[in-house]
């Protein structure tokens, strides 16, 4: 399973994300504490999506080698700061393509999406979800992964108008019907308000002073860290956070 966290609050250096922490993103992709459901670390690829300002479009940078193999960031998320942030490493499921398009973030409209998970049963399962989009954001998808088409049906809800917490529930909702099993573990963000589900795999919040970081596995050992629920969704803000059952078993 992959790893991925969204930081909200005060600008804060990248490196304080991913490099810092005793239990780091960077730490997390050749030592995972937490691996339920198969692998042993996160080596297929990795990206960082921030904000430069919260009200503008997010940057990203992405890559399909291990993250501790990349000698450029390092240095860049040490001179890079941000009030938004979301980052992930990848476990690639068997069978799909470790590939620079496949890596979260995913972005488009101001938005930025992780998935940890996996689809059962992929493609065949999700083919009538899939029939259901657009024929062009299907021929447009960021690569042939569950994630990516996860991120289609998703974006296609909030293009609709649903409010996030709606769009991501019931995205989690649709895929856990047709593909029993799924681990469906969602992130994302706006720059503002960051919404994950907790669907098969852990996730861990921590508010603290006027800020909030959300994670797979928890960063450091601060008691301020929180567990989400199994089958709930997150919606928290620099000053709100809200817990509510989402009413799936994936």
């Amino acid at each position: 399973m992959c790893r991925h966290l969204c930081y909200l609050g005060p600008p804060v250096p990248l490196a304080a994300l991913l490099f810092d922490p005793p239990y780091s993103l960077a730490r997390q992709s050749w030592a995972p504490r937490d691996m339920r459901g198969g692998g042993t670390i996160n080596a297929d690829g990795f990206g960082v999506g921030w904000y430069p300002d919260p009200a503008g479009p997010p940057v990203r940078y992405r890559r399909a080698t291990p993250l501790w193999g990349d000698a450029t960031l390092p240095e860049l998320a040490r001179v890079t700061r941000s009030p938004a942030v979301l980052a992930a490493v990848r476990s690639a499921t068997v069978g799909m393509p470790v590939v620079e398009s496949g890596a979260a973030p995913f972005a488009d409209d101001g938005w930025l999406f992780s998935h940890n998970g996996l689809v059962r049963g992929w493609p065949e399962s999700v083919a009538p979800l899939a029939a259901e989009l657009p024929t062009t954001d299907l021929l447009t998808l960021a690569a042939p992964t569950d994630s990516a088409l996860l991120w289609a049906l998703l974006r296609r809800r909030l293009r609709a108008g649903e409010p996030a917490g709606t769009a991501v529930a019931d995205t989690v909702r649709a895929v856990a019907r047709a593909a029993p099993g799924s681990r469906l573990n969602l992130l994302l963000t706006d720059g503002r308000t960051v919404l994950a589900t907790t669907a098969g795999h852990a996730l861990s919040v921590r508010p603290h002073g006027g800020a909030v970081l959300v994670a797979s596995e928890p960063l450091d050992d601060d008691p301020a860290w929180r567990p989400v629920p199994e089958n709930h969704l997150l919606t928290a803000t620099t000053d709100d956070l809200r817990v509510e059952p989402m009413g799936v078993h994936a």
